[in-house]
């Protein structure tokens, strides 16, 4: 699969671009590559979606904060593909004029009879991982309802073996003008056909399965290849996987809200994994061999002999995978050195003799740094 090149990069704009700045300039490249304008050019549909995609996203204050933050994959990583003809101008031919694309280009249409194509509504569902799924990525298989064309009628709402036939009062249209006289001269609006509710055509004989809505209510069971490095409420979306319109159009999306659950004794922050690991005083004296949890299961982990309390070890490698591609996160461990609240008298015995042993009075050196100093040094 090619790589997609950077959204703002395909509309011209920095990314500090306003939204007018950014209307703007996908107005200015959809003409340059409208497939009517350039028949003789193959490239220049995919061009055109291009332009179309990076607007979408870039248009939506939302997705664009997302996309900032986290790539494409943070606006459309379960996708798999980009918007189609019929989506672009159903969603985008307003920012045209009232006219849309077509004038611009000799009433040329995407939509039969002139009218937009109609899409169904969206789905949204949210999907649960836990941290190992996070990390890695992971395909899930899930159960959704939704609407998808009749069989039957192959999403007309047209008994078997009759005719959809046009509106007579829009003539395919879905739209009816009125033309009226005021003191600047003529006035011309428009308004939904009432006969035949925008759709340009009438069902005379109404399917028998769907009732003459063109679509029914089906179980489907949906997979979803999750990328790695995702986090808490983001959404991805699926297109073409939500609900089919009523007699015909093009499906909506399936988005899919990130729900991250907590890891038992793990912490995200950021690629990173975050990790308490108790000590007993002896080991941090004497030093020890230890098992911790990680991502991967069990690993075990050396603590040398003198270790303070608030040292931070590290494990390359075992954090969570950038969403991005740009490699992985580490796992710190912090060392915690536990402090006994009640000791027995033989306890206290041999700890009162130690008390004033030259080597257990506390002399931190020059070259001893503190907890943040710590901290900072391992997050640069």
């Amino acid at each position: 699969m090619a790589t997609k090149r950077d959204y703002y990069e395909v509309l011209g704009v920095a990314k500090t671009a306003s939204g007018d700045e950014i209307k703007k300039a996908y107005r200015k490249v959809a003409i340059k590559f409208h497939p009517d304008k350039n028949p003789d050019d193959p490239t220049a549909e995919e061009k055109f979606k291009e332009a179309a995609e990076a607007y979408e996203v870039l248009s939506d204050n939302d997705k664009r904060a997302r996309y900032d933050r986290f790539g494409h994959q943070g606006v459309g990583g379960a996708s798999g593909g980009g918007p189609n003809m019929e989506d672009i101008f159903s969603q985008f031919g307003d920012i045209f004029g009232g006219g849309g694309f077509e004038g611009f280009f000799g009433g040329q249409g995407r939509s039969a009879g002139g009218r937009r194509v109609k899409k169904g509504s969206n789905l949204r569902i949210k999907l649960k991982l836990d941290l190992e799924e996070i990390a890695n990525g992971v395909e899930k298989k899930i159960k959704v309802k939704r609407y998808v064309a009749c069989n039957t009628c192959s999403g007309t709402g047209a008994k078997n073996g009759t005719e959809v036939k046009e509106c007579g009062t829009c003539h395919g249209q879905g739209q009816v003008k009125r033309v009226v006289n005021t003191m600047l001269g003529q006035m011309v609006s428009s308004s939904t056909c009432p006969t035949c509710n925008g759709e340009g055509k009438i069902v005379s004989q109404k399917c028998d399965v769907c009732h003459g809505e063109g679509r029914q209510l089906q179980e489907e069971i949906i997979p979803i290849n999750i990328p790695a490095g995702v986090v808490d409420e983001m959404t991805l979306s699926m297109g073409g996987k939500g609900n089919y319109p009523e007699r015909g159009g093009v499906p909506g999306d399936l988005l899919i809200q990130i729900e991250e659950e907590p890891h038992e004794f793990l912490k995200r922050d950021g690629n990173n994994i975050m990790f308490d690991q108790y000590i007993s005083f002896v080991d941090a004296a004497l030093g020890a061999s230890v098992e911790v949890p990680t991502i991967e299961g069990k690993v075990k982990i050396k603590v040398e002999p003198g270790t303070q309390p608030g040292k931070i070890l590290r494990l390359r490698g075992k954090g969570i995978k950038d969403i991005n591609g740009y490699g992985r996160g580490d796992q710190l461990i912090h060392i915690n050195v536990w402090t006994p609240k009640n000791v027995s008298g033989e306890e206290r015995e041999l700890l009162e003799k130690l008390r004033n042993a030259q080597n257990f009075t506390p002399n931190p050196g020059k070259n001893e740094k503190g907890f943040f100093e710590k901290v900072k040094e391992y997050f640069q």
